[in-house]
């Protein structure tokens, strides 16, 4: 009988899952919002694996993210560090750097030449650097995240914003539209500064190539396109949807751990 191995990303945002076989196939995935239960949301998704998919072919199952210990049916837990590693590392032999900016942290990883974790860095105490940023401005000039990507990219003259705070930058964007200043300057230089940010985080790591993108704002071409004009290099994106690249790598360890 065909065996299963499931991944469940309970992130800050949203929690994703990933099915596997054991020739790390993706069998199915899905994605759903994190609601203000953490639990409720894994136990949610869980359901919608089961509908595809009958629980005795599940081998096991590998919880991760920040709620990782609110799934009280999962197997094992790992850290998202830990996940993002396997799963890049799985899809990208190549793979030396991952940029993972999630919907309210954001990550630089360094793999070693064997996929192994050799250092990172993270910034979870700010909003600034991370899709909730995003997010925050793009309502302020009342566009959608997809249009708000899509128009930093036609600026010439992205506008300059000092501050690294998201609040402080709410309030700054409020000011350069009353000075005159378009949308698209202003949508330009929040993309930009967020490459600033992260750009400085994996600058001080060090950047090997290849570099991978991950994690739901790598779906934002314009934080891609000024993360590689801050790093000066190609950056990649997985051959998976970006978001599931933590859940994928839960899958993937589950595997080693059942094949052991």
């Amino acid at each position: 009988m065909e065996k299963y191995c499931v991944g469940i990303d309970v992130g800050s945002t949203t929690t994703k899952t990933v099915v596997t076989d054991f020739s790390k196939n993706v069998i199915f995935s899905e994605s759903i919002p994190t609601s203000s239960i953490p639990s409720q949301s894994a136990k949610t998704i869980f359901n919608k694996i089961l509908q595809k998919i009958d629980k005795k072919k599940i081998k096991i199952v590998v919880a991760t993210g920040y709620g990782r210990y609110a799934i009280s049916f999962a197997d094992i837990t790992v850290t998202e560090i830990t996940c993002h590693a396997v799963g890049v590392y799985t899809i990208n032999k190549k793979a030396r750097t991952i940029i993972d900016i999630g919907g309210q942290d954001s990550k630089v990883i360094k793999l070693d030449n064997f996929g192994n974790v050799e250092k990172f860095k993270m910034n979870d105490k700010c909003a600034a650097g991370t899709g909730k940023f995003l997010e925050v401005i793009a309502n302020k000039l009342e566009l959608n995240l997809k249009k708000f990507g899509e128009l930093a990219l036609r600026s010439k003259h992205p506008s300059q914003i000092s501050s690294v705070c998201a609040v402080f930058a709410e309030s700054e964007v409020v000011s350069l539209l009353a000075s005159g200043i378009s949308k698209t300057d202003i949508a330009a230089g929040i993309h930009l500064s967020i490459a600033n940010r992260i750009g400085a985080m994996a600058k001080s790591l060090g950047i090997s190539p290849d570099v991978v993108f991950t994690g739901g704002v790598a779906q934002n071409p314009a934080v891609k396109y000024f993360l590689e004009k801050v790093l000066g290099t190609e950056i990649l994106l997985p051959k998976i949807p970006p978001y599931l690249t933590g859940a994928y790598g839960a899958a993937i360890i589950g595997l080693l751990k059942a094949e052991e």
